[in-house]
């Protein structure tokens, strides 16, 4: 009796432990990306043909945080290949998450906790990845790899420019691909050592933001605690990126930090994810005078879809910011960047984009105007960003 007591009770442990790692982070991930109906236009025949012939960029998705595959169309999230595929996606970035802190907020959080290290250990990832925010971005580049060879030719990665022009030009003769590129939010990655940065790019990102929630070594962050600027290494690091070609993402930076970015940036520099003061007064969001930086580098405003990006989940909003950033600074420098799957809540999902098309119809801009916020004006600036310094690109 006593060792089947015990028996018993190992393999309710074990039961609890398979129940952990098997639906802990399915729940988390639903618990945190969530698509709630917001009141969308109605999408027109004639809109939904104009859409279907857009190529589409969107500068960031969070989607290789999560455990689930991204060939399979998921019941919970806002992004996997099926509904990029049906929302006329060309090309998604996909961001590397790899901290966050715990009870994270706007307003001011210290960098002493860490959200990530038990996700990463709940899904089983690689054992290298638990105690190393280096190898979980070179995880999550893995990952990508990985679901591009599996994609039976439906999502590329891309490195270069000349991948852009020939993801466009595939796609223009009816092959039905998806784009994929690498981003990082927060290089806390680097773990102090510039030399990292090298071996992401090697990796194949293309992309940073140089802080997420936190104050790290580099830059602080609008939601850290002291919100100063670049430090001498996040100086040391902007140059490289320049070098190497790899694109400076201010989104999340603080205002310190933005004003030094801007005025030593030698190539465009992009916010991938975010909105407006002027139509959305949250502390993240961009004021004129740091969109009229972003312009005069030749870079591009990312527009989101949540609430803290335009005070609502309804595409008109995201329409309103869009409308504003072209008022403002011109129609080249506005397109989109939702954040899917980045612990958001949004009123549609990656298959539904050609409600954003229909907004913009609906405010009267161009059909020339669309093309460049659905998806120019980002492949413009990624063909002339993601060139090494000294080579030429386009923008």
């Amino acid at each position: 009796m006593k060792k089947l007591i015990v028996w018993t009770g190992l393999g309710f442990l074990l039961v609890l432990i398979g129940g952990f790692f098997g639906l802990a982070p399915g729940i988390a991930e639903k618990s945190m990306n969530k698509v709630v109906p917001a009141p969308l236009p109605a999408v027109s025949p004639a809109t939904q043909s104009f859409h279907d012939s857009l190529a589409i960029a969107d500068m960031h998705a969070d989607t290789l945080l999560w455990s689930r595959s991204l060939l399979n169309r998921a019941k919970r999230g806002q992004v996997d290949l099926p509904r990029l595929i049906e929302g006329n996606v060309a090309l998604q970035i996909f961001s590397s998450v790899t901290k966050t802190p715990k009870h994270q907020n706007y307003d001011s959080n210290p960098g002493d906790t860490d959200n990530i290290t038990m996700l990463a250990i709940a899904q089983l990832q690689p054992v290298r990845t638990w105690g190393s925010l280096l190898e979980r971005s070179l995880w999550h580049a893995e990952k990508l790899n990985r679901y591009a060879v599996a994609s039976d030719g439906k999502l590329r990665v891309i490195h270069t420019p000349q991948d852009i022009d020939k993801l466009l030009a595939d796609r223009a003769h009816g092959t039905r691909v998806v784009g994929g590129m690498l981003s990082i939010e927060g290089l806390q990655d680097l773990e102090g050592k510039l030399d990292n940065l090298d071996r992401l790019h090697k990796a194949g990102f293309r992309l940073a933001g140089l802080a997420h929630f936190f104050d790290n070594d580099l830059a602080g962050s609008m939601h850290g605690t002291a919100k100063g600027g670049l430090t001498p290494f996040g100086q040391q690091v902007v140059r490289r990126m320049e070098a190497l070609g790899m694109i400076v993402d201010v989104a999340h930076a603080s205002h310190a930090t933005v004003a030094q970015v801007l005025a030593m940036a030698r190539r465009p520099v992009v916010s991938s994810h975010g909105g407006v003061q002027a139509t959305c007064h949250v502390n993240r969001n961009l004021t004129d005078d740091e969109i009229r930086g972003i312009a005069k580098t030749g870079g591009v405003i990312g527009i989101g879809y949540w609430d803290g990006a335009v005070c609502s989940t309804d595409p008109r909003a995201v329409a309103l910011a869009i409308a504003h950033v072209r008022d403002l600074v011109g129609i080249d420098h506005v397109g989109l960047g939702s954040d899917f799957d980045g612990a958001v809540t949004t009123g549609f999902d990656a298959s539904q984009l050609a409600v954003i098309t229909q907004a913009l119809l609906d405010r009267r801009f161009t059909p020339d105007e669309i093309r460049k916020v659905m998806g120019g004006n980002v492949l413009r600036v990624l063909r002339a960003g993601i060139a090494p310094m000294g080579q030429p690109g386009k923008i």
